[in-house]
């Protein structure tokens, strides 16, 4: 535990960093830490081009196939937990490396695959660095960041790995119609991210908030006094004076236990829940719209150029993001996405034509580009710096259950209410994240400290 006088100095080194009104850091750590989510993202939905391929060469039903897609997701919350507790443990950075390791071998074992249940295996493993590393990097960008800009700067982030959602359809279009080895080289091209990683890695700045959290001050001093530094020469002027010390409650150093104490037990329950139920929307139509759509009567070749177009929606929400981010609270901005979002696929429900899911499957995807970096940014900001990345980890790990669960709950529904009722189903989750999302705290420019407390 902490003694006063280094909480107190604690709290002055993080106003001090609080106080710088731009990115205090080398552009290239941001970087990083995007390609970084390129590729995760880029991994997330090749699966879904892969399974209406994979279905026919291995000789499987949609339903057995629809387990690549849950194996991932299982992984996901699993390396989610894992990865969490090594940052947490051992710092950020750590846990960045260690999950970007693990999705790039998942990713070229998984082109590798002989029978669906090798691929099933491998998505598994793949689905844990996944995981893993979205939960590090919402943790250590929020924590790199000044208050005022702690939205942007993981929306910029994030921007990224939206980008690798609206690549793959384009990729997939090029590859997976015409070559029967199409699928597998989707998987190859996926695990490039781990070399990129690899090769940029070492620039990484530790965060002060960890750092204080573990007692090391003068290392945490060094950091902000380096951040201190290059906005200043930046700015080419003086920094403004830092605010008032707001210290964190003394949590020592994050033990799992503390995560179900008060108030966080509610913030955890709460903000689980929304992931849970937007996820069921949200994977249903990231990994199945291709299926769907075949089996509306479109050929794979319509089914993916549908999702070339409406995937470049990935990249202008998230950039959307950035500027939307930070101007007003951010759990009323994700409400009104989700009301968008639900209005947007059960149009796509009722008149499936064409038109309608490229205009309608744009606004969706946009939706997502928008909603999912504001999401990992409040996610983060209501758990304290010593199991943050616990937090973040536990609901996002918690709520891809519901994303697990996807392809199951919606081929269900689409068995008993065809197309139609699958899209409805889809739409439905959206209205009631809405709805969740008013119970939540306010986070908007607030110090990381101020809303532990």
């Amino acid at each position: 535990m902490a003694s006063e006088d280094t909480t107190n100095e604690a709290g002055a080194i993080l106003a001090r960093l609080d106080r710088i009104p731009i990115w205090p850091y080398p552009r290239s750590v941001l970087c990083v830490i995007g390609f970084g989510f390129f590729f995760a993202f880029f991994d997330i939905v090749t699966i879904g081009f892969a399974v209406p391929v994979v279905t026919k060469q291995f000789g499987v039903s949609s339903e057995i196939a629809s387990w690549t897609i849950s194996g991932s997701l299982l992984g996901y919350i699993f390396g989610s937990f894992l990865d969490s507790r090594i940052a947490d443990r051992f710092g950020r950075r750590v846990g960045l490396v260690v999950s970007v390791s693990l999705f790039t071998v998942g990713s070229l074992l998984s082109a590798t695959s002989m029978d669906i249940w090798w691929l099933i295996a491998w998505r598994f493993l793949s689905g844990m660095g996944i995981g893993g590393e979205i939960a590090a990097v919402s943790t250590y960008l929020g924590e790199l960041s000044p208050a005022r800009d702690r939205g942007r700067n993981t929306a910029w982030a994030i921007a990224a790995g939206m980008l690798g959602f609206a690549v793959v359809p384009f990729i997939a279009l090029a590859l997976v119609p015409h070559y029967s080895w199409g699928w597998r080289a989707l998987f190859v091209v996926g695990a490039l991210g781990g070399l990129v990683i690899g090769v940029m890695r070492r620039g990484l700045p530790h965060s002060a908030h960890w750092l204080l959290n573990r007692n090391r001050v003068a290392e945490a001093v060094a950091v902000v006094e380096a951040a201190e530094r290059l906005a200043t020469r930046r700015l080419g002027r003086a920094l403004p004076p830092p605010g008032a010390d707001v210290v964190e409650p003394p949590i020592g150093h994050g033990a799992l236990r503390d995560l179900f104490e008060p108030p966080y037990l509610g913030r955890l329950i709460l903000i689980a829940a929304i992931w849970f139920i937007y996820y069921v929307g949200n994977y249903a139509w990231l990994t199945l719209a291709p299926t769907l759509f075949i089996k509306l009567g479109y050929s794979l070749a319509h089914s993916i150029s549908f999702m070339v177009l409406t995937g470049i929606g990935f990249a202008v929400g998230a950039c959307a993001a950035a500027l939307l981010s930070d101007r007003g609270e951010r759990k009323i901005t994700i409400a009104v996405i989700c009301v968008v979002w639900a209005a947007a696929l059960i149009v796509i429900g009722m008149a499936p034509s064409a038109h309608v899911i490229m205009i309608c499957g744009f606004i969706a995807s946009t939706t997502i580009g928008l909603l999912i970096p504001i999401l990992y940014t409040y996610t983060a900001e209501n758990f304290p710096t010593a199991f943050r990345a616990t937090g973040v980890s536990a609901t996002d790990g918690i709520g891809h259950l519901g994303g697990a669960l996807a392809p199951l709950i919606v081929l269900a529904i689409y068995h008993h209410w065809d197309f139609a009722g699958a899209f409805y189903a889809m739409g439905a989750t959206g209205l009631l994240t809405a709805l969740l999302l008013v119970l939540g705290v306010r986070t908007t420019g607030k110090p990381l400290t101020e809303i532990a407390r």
